[in-house]
């Protein structure tokens, strides 16, 4: 059994009983799979509603700061967030609460195949919309790096095991490059939860729309207070090269630790979503997360 494997998963029969109950001011004309994660199914309701169903019981915690948080935070920030209406409870079919919010228009980063230039027309957006989120005096209750993503003596093994995964699937062998990169983890210091974060940007949660513009930023289950670094994953590993300064000067100064903690999850949540693409058969998915480990080794 795979790590990702569904504590429940909710199908569609169920979602269907389960949405009909609470909300029957939903007409429920259509219901298809919009999507499914690690953490979430998710379910399009008439074309207009996002309802998502946590997988593991882990992330009930992460589902009810969404809810309280993002509806707030929605004003505050330069692109879509969802924003949750509909709060479902648990009961005697499904033991968890879940979601439902108005659909965002927009593709997975992950599977809209983007070129070069389209890709660096993304960092300027980018950035200003993380030196926004960064910077904002945000009075709420969430969690201190709540999955240890910016603690370097978790990601750092953690990484080293990705990576072998991914060599002894024939999917990718490691550089030196790499190496060097987990190896020099080892001696920054110790996190500081600085800054307001999504916690868990990487290219399954920017949305792009028909243009390739970023239009929205999804799935926000690890909404807390860490160190900035831990959202620097798609400067890494989405951007070319040579579009990295122009997100800098939209972003700001970026301290070197806060750079190389980011290209240390870069390379650990690429190699993760490529582990989890090939299983779950997903091509396009799989090559964007490959191409986002060699984006990362990039130094120019």
């Amino acid at each position: 059994m795979h790590e990702w494997a569904a504590e429940i998963a909710v199908g569609e029969t169920l979602a269907r009983r389960l949405i009909a109950a609470q909300f029957p001011e939903l007409e429920l004309r259509s219901l298809r799979l919009l999507g499914q994660g690690w953490d979430m199914t998710v379910w399009l309701v008439d074309e207009r509603w996002v309802f998502r169903f946590p997988r593991r019981e882990a992330v009930i915690r992460g589902l009810a700061n969404e809810v309280e948080y993002l509806p707030q935070l929605a004003p505050l920030v330069p692109l879509a967030i969802p924003h949750p209406t509909h709060l479902g409870h648990a009961s005697s079919e499904y033991p968890w609460p879940f979601s439902g919010s108005p659909v965002l228009a927009g593709r997975e980063l992950g599977q809209a195949t983007l070129d070069d230039d389209q890709r660096a027309a993304l960092a300027r957006p980018l950035g200003t919309f993380l030196r926004t989120l960064h910077g904002l005096e945000f009075d709420a209750e969430l969690p201190l790096d709540p999955v240890g993503r910016a603690d370097m003596t978790r990601r750092a093994p953690a990484t080293r095991a990705r990576l072998r995964e991914l060599d002894e699937l024939r999917l990718w062998k490691a550089p030196p490059e790499a190496d060097a990169v987990i190896d020099a983890v080892g001696a920054l210091d110790p996190p500081q939860p600085t800054a307001l974060v999504h916690g868990d940007l990487h290219l399954r949660h920017l949305l792009v729309d028909d243009a390739c513009r970023p239009a929205a930023v999804i799935d926000w289950i690890d909404l807390s207070f860490n160190s900035p670094g831990v959202d620097l994953v798609l400067y890494w590993s989405s951007l070319p090269a040579h579009a990295r300064d122009a997100f800098a000067q939209a972003y700001g100064s970026i301290p070197a630790a806060e750079l190389l903690r980011g290209r240390l999850l870069a390379l650990f949540l690429c190699a993760t979503v490529a582990v989890y693409a090939h299983h779950e058969g997903m091509p396009t998915l799989q090559r964007e997360a490959l191409a986002g480990l060699d984006r990362t080794l990039d130094p120019s």
